[in-house]
């Protein structure tokens, strides 16, 4: 293959696997705060609605409960989950997870972390 066919494999691999590597995971939050009267957390007055805020996923379940998880997936570690109506999704691969972290699917199996909320007036605190 010589060494101009080998670097250019390299090149062709290395752009393709790079899809799969990590992303950078997210932080777990000390005492991240959210005021539910403020125009970005509208999103959390309805059911099943979410907001992202630095690198958690905070929702309002469909029994009115404010949750929250990480943002990083434990399939493949992508900064993707999001909510649906009544469970944490990563769309990079199709996992699933229950409102406690649980996989729902194999793509999920590792389950998620989800963090600690508590509700003070309008003020919503979230910690590890």
């Amino acid at each position: 293959m010589g060494f101009a066919g080998s670097a250019l494999a390299a090149v062709y691999f290395g752009a393709n696997l790079q899809s799969c590597t990590n992303e950078r995971v997210s932080p777990a939050p000390t005492n991240l705060t959210l005021d539910l009267t403020a125009s970005e957390n509208v999103a959390l007055k309805n059911n099943g609605g979410y907001v992202v805020k630095d690198g958690v996923v905070i929702a309002k379940s469909n029994t009115a409960e404010y949750i929250a998880a990480t943002l990083t997936c434990s399939h493949e570690g992508k900064n993707q989950i999001m909510y649906q109506s009544d469970h944490f999704y990563c769309p990079a691969h199709g996992a699933k997870y229950d409102n406690t972290g649980k996989g729902l699917n194999s793509e999920g199996k590792k389950g998620i972390r989800v963090y600690t909320t508590s509700l003070a007036g309008n003020i919503l605190t979230i910690t590890a």
